[in-house]
């Protein structure tokens, strides 16, 4: 499979501690990625090196054989690269169809003076927008809730808004950071299968997770870090054996699913 995703070397330090050291890492095009490690390991450092909210301190990010090394986030997001955030990051005051069609402007190609005069092209590109935001709502099953105010849904339910807003950037890759926090195991069940329908719209997933039933049933491959470094790698019941993991990790004798 052809890698949409990867990284030489990776490395970002904070004075003289080393948060994420020499990753090699990819993600290939079609993959749903596990990144899992203890707390501390430099997880969502990693995370954010790859989403441009860091720049590393050396090392190469290639993106679909680019390289895009110390893009900000804003040039990540234009290349098809969208996250979620461990801590939902939503505007609370406006209804949920109003978050997701913010999370459109990626896709729009009208600019302030089309929006100025109502030009025939804005209106077709506000249509469109429209479509998408509907579609959007009723892949995440919240077309019922589009006129509710964000701050009014339940905590497990703006986690799911908050990927629906990733996903109205049409991106190639999603990253999601640790996407079942707060949800409860009907919510982390029925979590699952939305990533393997978001794989099935043909965008690539790398996620950090701590809940393992969801790391260990929807990923194809699992990645480990322990103290800036790469553990492990492999699919997950290779990962879930592996003395090492176990060791640094669990500390139990293996995961489970």
């Amino acid at each position: 499979m052809t890698a949409l995703l990867e990284t030489r070397r990776l490395t970002r330090a904070f004075g003289g501690l080393v948060a994420v050291n020499n990753i090699d890492m990819h993600v290939a095009e079609g993959e749903i990625v596990g990144l899992i490690g203890p707390n501390g390991a430099g997880k969502t450092t990693l995370f954010n090196l790859l989403a441009g909210s860091l720049e590393p301190s050396s090392g190469i990010v290639r993106f679909a054989g680019a390289d895009c090394t110390g893009f900000p986030a804003h040039r990540m997001a234009r290349l098809g690269v969208a996250r979620t955030f461990q801590i939902t990051s939503l505007f609370p005051e406006l209804t949920v169809a109003d978050n997701v069609r913010a999370g459109t402007y990626r896709t729009k190609t009208g600019g302030w003076a089309g929006a100025l005069f109502r030009t025939r092209a804005h209106a077709e590109d506000e249509r469109a927008v429209s479509a998408r935001v509907d579609e959007i709502l009723a892949f995440v099953g919240m077309s019922a809730r589009r006129a509710m105010p964000a701050k009014a849904l339940p905590y497990g339910e703006q986690r799911k808004l908050e990927i629906a807003i990733a996903l109205a950037a049409e991106p190639r890759l999603l990253l999601l950071d640790e996407p079942a926090a707060g949800m409860n195991p009907d919510e982390g069940a029925k979590l699952v299968q939305m990533i393997r329908s978001i794989r099935d719209r043909g965008i690539t997933v790398l996620l950090v997770e701590h809940h393992m039933r969801v790391v260990m049933g929807v990923c194809d491959r699992v990645v480990v870090i322990g103290s800036g470094l790469k553990v492990a790698e492999g699919v997950p019941a290779e990962v879930a054996n592996d003395p090492e993991v176990i060791r640094i990790y669990l500390g139990r004798e293996k995961i489970h699913a």
